[in-house]
């Protein structure tokens, strides 16, 4: 029942009245024609939200979203049929909101379903077909349709806009090979010295890319592995790209903290820039930004920074120390799911929009999910879908759907965030040098290693 609360607090926020029935609380399995049939509506019958959410998100392991929806408007449009045109006629003008809404359901929670041709080809039928018998549903479908579109150009314009700001990124100049050279290129410090506004920056890059991962990427991440052989071309075919443009930014991140430590001649401005980052981290964990917070913590903790003794000898640990502390991966990282918990009990609660905040450690999140599904069996030794996993798959991407909503309450820096995005970074070995020509190897090993990088 905690996980149905859940769910019902996320069709609350997407606008979705609440409603449930005890046949689907209590589902724990069904053959996959049981499920599909669950999902069709009646005219004295409508599917519970949470089953709807549920099974439109995890049937993607079983068949394609354009089966599934093909499968459903064929069974809801014959169910109706009587042989007797008039009555067909009446029966479906009946059911045709039921319809509508089911789909307006699908197409407000999982657009990105409808990038497929066959999706689209699919709900024009329907809208032709709906059109013949409930003026009042056409319109509503009209309506639907105009939103799907309209979000489906937001996303197209969102992963142009991705592209070409990791195209501009990309764009490595001369004066980044040579440390020498790169020092003399503006830092971090020199747009920005203000820890709690560089925090607050991070927070709309990551709220902005969180912002348009699809939940079904979560399940398509695992279901492109293992897809069922008749259907290999759908699962090719579909991407998880906002997903793993978002997994790119934490490592870009990572190395960016990295770059901005190792790039400085002077190790007092390198030590400035740790403390600096240290304090950065705090107020990402203040604000409840985790993923930033783990990205600045893992490129200080990259081997080219951490080898910067005489550097660190000048920086002030204890914060850092506090910092990592949280986020220790032992026990499975028992210490960062306590703040999580606090941080969502603060949303729950929230008088302002900043308390409202909550980023997950992505990885981890993806790490969970990922081992939900490997741990649990997807159908039961009677070929029946084994529903339970279904439910909490739905529950930990529910919670996803939660924190995604949020908007950021904080003004924009457009030049601190072109900074963040753009800004040219080291790669692996060009850290490594920057390092070695920052402190010189303290062994025959680090020698050896920056001979081979030269």
């Amino acid at each position: 029942l905690c996980m149905m609360e859940l769910l019902k607090r996320i069709f609350t926020t997407l606008g979705f009245p609440e409603r449930r029935t005890l046949v689907t609380i209590f589902l724990v399995s069904a053959s996959l024609e049981a499920l599909i049939q669950h999902l069709v509506p009646t005219v004295d019958y409508y599917p519970d939200r949470s089953y709807v959410f549920t099974f439109l998100l995890s049937s993607r392991l079983f068949l394609p979203p354009y089966e599934l929806m093909t499968r459903v408007c064929h069974l809801c449009v014959e169910q109706q049929r009587s042989g007797d045109a008039l009555l067909d006629k009446i029966r479906f003008r009946e059911v045709a909101p039921k319809l509508v809404q089911l789909l307006t359901e699908w197409t407000e929670t999982f657009p990105y379903d409808f990038r497929d041709e066959r999706m689209m080809r699919c709900l024009k039928d329907m809208t032709h077909h709906v059109a013949r018998g409930d003026e009042y549903s056409w319109r509503a479908m009209q309506q639907m349709t105009q939103r799907l579109i309209k979000r489906l150009s937001a996303l197209g314009q969102y992963e142009e806009a991705v592209a070409a700001l990791n195209a501009a990124a990309m764009e490595r100049p001369a004066s980044l090979k040579s440390k020498q050279a790169s020092a003399q290129r503006n830092d971090v410090l020199s747009l920005c010295d203000d820890p709690f506004v560089l925090a607050q920056q991070l927070t709309h890059i990551e709220l902005d890319r969180l912002s348009f991962i699809g939940p079904e990427e979560f399940i398509q991440t695992f279901a492109m592995k293992d897809p069922l052989e008749n259907h290999k071309g759908f699962f090719r075919k579909r991407k998880t790209s906002n997903l793993e443009a978002y997994v790119s930014w934490f490592n870009r991140l990572s190395y960016l903290v990295a770059t901005e430590i190792c790039m400085p001649m002077k190790k007092k401005h390198r030590a400035r820039i740790i403390e600096f980052f240290i304090d950065v981290a705090q107020e990402c964990f203040n604000i409840g930004n985790f993923n930033s917070l783990m990205a600045i913590i893992t490129g200080m903790n990259m081997s080219p920074v951490a080898r910067l003794k005489k550097t660190w000898n000048k920086v002030n640990t204890d914060k850092f120390e506090i910092l990592e502390h949280q986020m220790d991966p032992s026990s499975n990282f028992s210490n960062y799911r306590t703040a999580l918990r606090g941080a969502n009990q603060r949303s729950e609660t929230a008088h302002s929009s900043q308390e409202k905040i909550v980023i997950p450690f992505f990885s981890l999140l993806i790490k969970d999910i990922y081992f939900l599904n490997e741990g649990c069996a997807s159908r039961l030794p009677n070929g029946h879908i084994n529903f339970e996993k279904l439910w909490e798959l739905a529950k930990q991407v529910s919670e996803f759907l939660v924190w995604r909503q949020v908007v950021c309450p904080f003004d924009r820096d457009r030049r601190i965030l072109q900074y963040l995005v753009t800004t040219p970074i080291f790669t692996e070995d060009e850290l490594h040098l920057a390092s070695y020509e920052s402190e010189g190897p303290e062994n025959n090993m680090e020698k050896d290693s920056r001979r081979s990088l030269r």
